[in-house]
């Protein structure tokens, strides 16, 4: 059957950075399509919170609490994961941080925070979780990357740097890992309606300008990033590997 390209029933998921935001409806959409997933991040209250919303809309839901900048908690957690939930079967890395300052304004570290959590955070978690899958010869490695990995604009030297090289990673994965039957490809949101972008959205001059600048003339709606995730974590995608899908209402595609 057709569908059944796109299901998800008896995978496992992880998502890092999944308590809010793009992560939560990620995470959302890949239950909605039958995925067991495990939620992540650094706060527990904050990830109680969402793995009991998700629960209540009838989903098996887990958390995970680690710092995707932490190598040791990470080994930790997805062993623990591996031993009580069962093996990962998608690894989704969401996990990311924004410090919105020019270049010649940004000190050392809030440079090295973006680059830990955006990248390397990312190379760290999939490095432990591909080992399980590299011996079970299937897989699926999703990263979430972004519009700046391919553009640059004032304040977010420090987050063009670490999704651009993010978008990189994503193919040297793929080259490596396509050999064991895995596949790696990233998901590169435009301007979402999330309330890590409130302050853009309630600056008129902003907003009006990035309106204008998306052929579709508006903020994209969280949900709308689902599709695209179920499908790169399906089987739908298997001869799909080292690519970024951008979703960002053609923002891409326009002068």
């Amino acid at each position: 059957m057709l569908f059944d390209l796109f299901s998800l029933k008896g995978k496992n998921a992880l998502i890092t950075g999944s308590s809010r935001g793009l992560g939560f409806n990620i995470a959302r959409g890949l239950a909605m399509a039958g995925a067991k997933i495990i939620l992540n991040g650094r706060n527990q209250e904050n990830l109680d919170r969402t793995v009991s919303e998700l629960k209540n809309e009838g989903f098996e839901v887990f958390g995970s609490v680690f710092d995707v900048t932490e190598k040791k908690q990470i080994n930790i957690q997805i062993a623990s994961i591996e031993q009580k939930i069962g093996p990962i079967d998608i690894l989704f890395n969401n996990a990311g941080i924004q410090r919105r300052k020019s270049l010649q304004e940004l000190d050392e570290k809030d440079w090295q925070a973006v680059i830990d959590t955006n990248l390397t955070g990312a190379f760290l978690t999939s490095q432990q979780v591909v080992t399980s899958m590299i011996r079970r010869k299937k897989g699926k490695i999703i990263n979430t990357c972004s519009l700046m990995s391919e553009l640059g604009r004032e304040s977010v030297g420090a987050y063009s740097a670490s999704k651009g090289g993010l978008k990189m990673l994503t193919k040297n994965m793929a080259t490596e890992w396509a050999k064991y039957n895995i596949q790696v490809n990233g998901i590169g949101p435009g301007y979402f309606a999330t309330e890590m972008t409130r302050p853009l959205r309630e600056d008129q001059e902003f907003d009006h300008w990035l309106k204008k600048r998306t052929p579709a003339n508006r903020w994209g709606n969280p949900e709308e990033l689902i599709g695209t995730a179920v499908f790169l974590a399906s089987s739908a995608s298997d001869f799909v590997n080292g690519q970024i899908i951008y979703v960002d209402g053609g923002v891409l595609a326009a002068i």
